[in-house]
C-alpha cells in the first residue's frame, strides 16, 4: 500500500529526530539551573519527559475529533511536525529548567496534531485482512527511528556536545515534513459519513471496551519501555557505563521490536489480536521487573531485548484492533484514544519512575510490572476479538 509505505518512511525520519532527545534530556537537565524547581535530578528529568507526554495525550482526542470534523489529516500532520521541529531547535537557547518545560509543552502540542491524524490515515488506508501487517510496517518504521535516534544522540553528545544533537534532530524532523508533503495523500471519508455528527471531543458512542482496552495496552507498553529514561544517571553509575552504552541498552528494545513487528502483525491478521497482545503484556511485566536487577550493561541489553519482544506482540495487533473497531468518519477520535494511551504512558512512566526511585531504585520497576499483569487480565476479560479463527465464521460487525 503506497500510502502506508509513504507515511511509514516519513514517520521513520520523525522518530529518529524525536528519539535523539531520549538520551540527551536527562543529561541536559543535570547541567541546567532550576531555581524554581528544587527537586532531585531524577524527578526533574521525569517531569520534563512527562510534560511532553501529558500535553500531547490531553490534546490528542481534541485534535483527532477536529481532524474528523474537517475531514482532512495532512495539514494536521504537517503543522505538528513544524511545531516539533521548532521546539527542538529552541532547546539550544534554553537557559534554565523552566525554559525546557515550555519547549517540551510546545513539542507535545505538535505531537497531538500529528499522531491521531497519522493513525486515521492508516486506518482508512488498510482493511481488516491486511491491517495488522500495515500497522506492523508503520510501527517498524517508527521503531527503527526510535532505535537509531538514541544511538545517534549518544554518539553526538559524547563526541560533539549537546547542540549538534539538537541540530541533527531538527533537520530530521523537517525531512519528515518534506516527505509528508511529497509522498502522503489524503484519504478522506465520504462527505455523507464525515458530516453525520456534530463536533465532540469525546463522543460516547465511539467509545467501547475494545477501543478503551487498546488504549490501556498502549499506555502500559509505553510506560514500561520509557520509565528507565529519567534514571539514566543512576544506571550509568550502577553499571559504570557511558551515555553511549546506555543508549545501546535503551535501543535494544527497539531493535528486537522492529525485527518482530511485521511478522507478528501479519500473524495477528490470521490468528487474532488478543493471542499476541496478552502474552506481550505478560512478557513485558516480567522483563520490566528484571530491569532493576541488571548488574552489567550486557544484562541490561538482554532484558531490554525481552521487553522489545513483548512490545512487538502488543503494538501492531493493538493498533490493528482499534482500526478494526473504528467507524468510518470517526477514525480520528477513536484512534486518538489509543495514541493518547501511548502518550500518557510516555508521560507517566518516567514520572512514576522518577518519583518512586527517590525511595528505592527497584520499586518503580516492580510496581509497573504488577500493573502490566493486571492490564493483561483486564484485556482478556473485557476486550472483544476482532479476527475470527482461521476455521471459524467471519464476524459481520467488523469491517
Amino acid at each position: 500500500n503506497r500510502i502506508v509505505l509513504a507515511l511509514s518512511v516519513a514517520r521513520l525520519a520523525d522518530a529518529i529526530g524525536n528519539s535523539i532527545l531520549f538520551i540527551i534530556i536527562p543529561l541536559y537537565v543535570a547541567q541546567m539551573p532550576a531555581p524554581w524547581f528544587p527537586w532531585p535530578e531524577p524527578v526533574r528529568a521525569g517531569v520534563l519527559i512527562s510534560m511532553y507526554g501529558l500535553v500531547n495525550a490531553c490534546l490528542q482526542p481534541f485534535m483527532g475529533s477536529l481532524s474528523d470534523r474537517v475531514n482532512r489529516r495532512k495539514p494536521f500532520i504537517q503543522g505538528g511536525l513544524i511545531l516539533i521541529g521548532i521546539g527542538t531547535l529552541l532547546f539550544i537557547f534554553a537557559a534554565r529548567f523552566a525554559d525546557l518545560l515550555l519547549l517540551r509543552a510546545l513539542q507535545g502540542v505538535g505531537v497531538a496534531l500529528t499522531i491521531p491524524a497519522s493513525m486515521a490515515v492508516m486506518a482508512r488506508a488498510s482493511t481488516r485482512k491486511t491491517r495488522g501487517g500495515s500497522m506492523g510496517i508503520y510501527s517498524t518504521a517508527r521503531m527503527t527511528g526510535f532505535a537509531a535516534g538514541p544511538l545517534l544522540g549518544g554518539f553526538l553528545y559524547d563526541h560533539f556536545g549537546f547542540n549538534w544533537a539538537f541540530y541533527a534532530a531538527t533537520v530530521l524532523i523537517f525531512i519528515a515534513l518534506i516527505l509528508v508533503q511529497v509522498l502522503v495523500k489524503e484519504v478522506p471519508a465520504a462527505a455523507k459519513e464525515s458530516g453525520k455528527r456534530s463536533f465532540r471531543v469525546f463522543d460516547r458512542h465511539l467509545l467501547n471496551a475494545g477501543i478503551l482496552g487498546a488504549g490501556l495496552a498502549t499506555f502500559m507498553m509505553a510506560g514500561a519501555f520509557s520509565m528507565m529514561t529519567p534514571l539514566e544517571t543512576q544506571f550509568n553509575q550502577r553499571l559504570h557505563e557511558t551515555a553511549f552504552a546506555f543508549s545501546v541498552a535503551f535501543s535494544a528494545l527497539m531493535v528486537s521490536r522492529l525485527v518482530l513487528q511485521i511478522p507478528l502483525g501479519r500473524l495477528s491478521d490470521r490468528f487474532g489480536r488478543k493471542p499476541f497482545i496478552i502474552p506481550g503484556l505478560i512478557l513485558m511485566a516480567f522483563s520490566t521487573a528484571l530491569l532493576s536487577e541488571a548488574a552489567t550493561t550486557q544484562q541490561l541489553i538482554w532484558i531490554r531485548v525481552l521487553q522489545g519482544i513483548g512490545a512487538a506482540g502488543i503494538a501492531a495487533p493493538t493498533f490493528a484492533l482499534a482500526g478494526d473497531l473504528a467507524r468510518v468518519g470517526g477514525e480520528g477520535q477513536q484512534m486518538s484514544i489509543v495514541t493518547m494511551g501511548f502518550g500518557l504512558g510516555i508521560a507517566l512512566g518516567p514520572l512514576i519512575a522518577g518519583l518512586l526511585a527517590v525511595s528505592s531504585f527497584h520499586l518503580p520497576f516492580f510496581f509497573v510490572g504488577f500493573l502490566l499483569l493486571v492490564s493483561a487480565w483486564i484485556i482478556h476479560v473485557k476486550v472483544p476479538e476482532t479476527v475470527p479463527p482461521p476455521s471459524g465464521n467471519p464476524r459481520p460487525e467488523m469491517r
